[in-house]
């Protein structure tokens, strides 16, 4: 019945949709920083954290690496 379902498969692309999710999130995260932009609502005293966006960024690419190394190693 699971193989039916496929669940292996989806579990290796959800893997790399959480992982392009991350890099790509706090890539623009990082981005908007750079140029000095502020997301609406947030207060004056919180802070960019650079090296927080940047192991974040890593952290997905390494996640969606490995979930396409499950659907390719198939």
């Amino acid at each position: 019945m699971l193989d039916f379902i496929g669940v292996d498969t989806l579990l290796a692309e959800l893997t790399v949709a959480l992982g392009l999710a991350v890099l790509i999130g706090n890539g623009l995260a990082f981005y908007k920083a750079s140029r000095g932009e502020r997301p609406e609502g947030v207060e004056e005293s919180a802070e960019f954290r650079p090296q927080r966006a940047l192991f974040l960024m890593a952290a997905g690419a390494l996640i969606a690496t490995w979930g396409l190394a499950s659907i390719f190693s198939r």
